[in-house]
């Protein structure tokens, strides 16, 4: 069997290497970005997962980084297809130690590879499978309890962003409310 075990030494990814899970294949272009509230919708995440996951570097904007208070982060489709399969890794009670690592060793596969790449885990620790064989070979020795297989969780997060608002990262973000005087005392100091 050539499952990929995780190894138990944690890893952070960097960060310019987030967002690049998948390649050109998405229908959704590389410049299209969601913010924070579309990403949690389509994820089925709340907002403050999605900003610890980004503060802590576990899957961080790669469309447009927030720069200071009031700026809004901005997703890619990549990014939000590995909220949501953190978000189910989490759901089965994978520790983020392991997802780190599962989602590391994604991002190192060739996009051909993730359409037949299914997570198997037993709650502790998270399996690749790239074959039919394999899945039966993790569950004949009892370790595999449940198992993601991508190829479904990109057509539903297709399906999810399909319905939600989508910007550029060149847009401009959205004027201050007339009445904001903190946003209007910001603008002095920074003229």
């Amino acid at each position: 069997m050539s499952t990929a075990e995780q190894s138990s030494t944690p890893t952070t990814v960097p960060v310019g290497s987030q967002g690049v899970l998948f390649d050109s294949g998405s229908q959704l272009s590389e410049e299209t970005g969601y913010r924070g509230p579309a990403a949690c919708k389509a994820a089925g995440i709340t907002y403050r997962q999605l900003d610890y996951w980004a503060r802590t570097g576990l899957v961080e904007p790669s469309v447009r980084s927030a720069s200071g208070s009031g700026s809004q982060r901005l997703y890619g489709f990549r990014d939000i297809l590995v909220l949501k399969v953190v978000k189910r890794l989490l759901d089965t009670g994978v520790s983020l130690q392991q997802i780190r690592m599962a989602i590391t060793s994604l991002r190192q596969a060739g996009v051909e590879e993730l359409s037949t790449i299914t997570l198997m885990s037993d709650g502790a620790t998270v399996y690749e499978c790239t074959s039919p064989d394999e899945i039966v070979d993790l569950l004949a020795g009892g370790q595999g309890v449940f198992g993601i297989a991508l190829g479904k969780v990109w057509r539903e997060v297709e399906g999810e962003l399909a319905e939600l608002p989508s910007e550029r990262p060149e847009d401009e973000a959205p004027a201050a409310h007339p009445g904001d005087e903190l946003s209007a005392r910001r603008a002095r100091r920074l003229a």
